[in-house]
């Protein structure tokens, strides 16, 4: 079938790229809506433009649009342009979408979907996260954190890239504080750079780290595809 996906540039959006494609479905565009600021409840914001790069590695075009509001209803009838566009221009079917557990968020992208005719590929939902973040190395994926928004999570964690060992010590913080390991509460976001999809991995060239005392960002300020890995 083909497909457009709901692109953050986040693990969950590529590993569902990743999956539909083994399933034997075309991703013919990425869509990503560019959010006014991080206090959106539906989408991801941080390093969302940075997704460009991710695009130009996958080399899946990309269509975008930027929404001047963080109310739900903005959002969506963005999102609602570019599910149009998808459909009109890739004669796509229905869209790869990477969410686990959120029905909020899964009821909103159905219901805007239904409109178009569209139907919701969604190969993470239900996944036990443990196992999810180990099969995310064993693909060989490659993220670092760029948030952090939980007690348990301090500002150690923004920029670094997740192992084993670091899959190890994050279940023991979720277990003692009460936070989803693979981070589906909103307790983390990311961003992958580099997979078996992209020709070549992103190189941050320079970032900077922003800390309240309880949550932080990673801002990439500076990146480029690496072509000497």
């Amino acid at each position: 079938m083909k497909l457009a996906s709901l692109f953050s540039g986040g693990k969950d959006s590529t590993y569902a790229i990743y999956l539909a494609q083994k399933q034997g479905h075309d991703v013919e565009c990425l869509l990503s809506v560019f959010t006014k600021s991080e206090e959106s409840h539906l989408l991801h914001h941080p390093n969302i433009q940075w997704t460009k790069l991710q695009s130009e590695s996958m080399k899946i075009p990309h269509i975008t649009i930027s929404s001047d509001s963080d109310k739900t209803d903005d959002e969506l009838s963005a999102l609602e342009i570019l599910l149009k566009t998808a459909k009109d221009e890739y004669g796509v079917k229905g869209i790869v979408h990477g969410g686990i557990k959120s029905n909020f968020q899964k009821e909103k992208f159905e219901k805007v979907c239904s409109k178009y005719n569209l139907v919701i590929v969604a190969p993470l939902w239900n996944a036990e996260p443990e196992q999810y973040m180990n099969d995310l190395l064993e693909a060989n994926f490659s993220f670092i954190m760029i948030t952090v928004s939980s007690a348990g999570l301090d500002d150690s964690w923004l920029g670094k890239s997740i192992g084993i060992n670091e899959i190890q010590t994050l279940k023991k913080l979720s277990k003692k504080f009460g936070f989803n390991l693979n981070f589906e509460g909103g307790e983390a976001e990311t961003f992958v750079i580099g997979c078996p999809l992209f020709s070549n991995s992103i190189k941050i060239n320079q970032s900077e780290k922003k800390w309240d005392g309880y949550r932080g960002r990673f801002e990439i300020v500076d990146a480029e595809l690496n072509y000497n890995a």
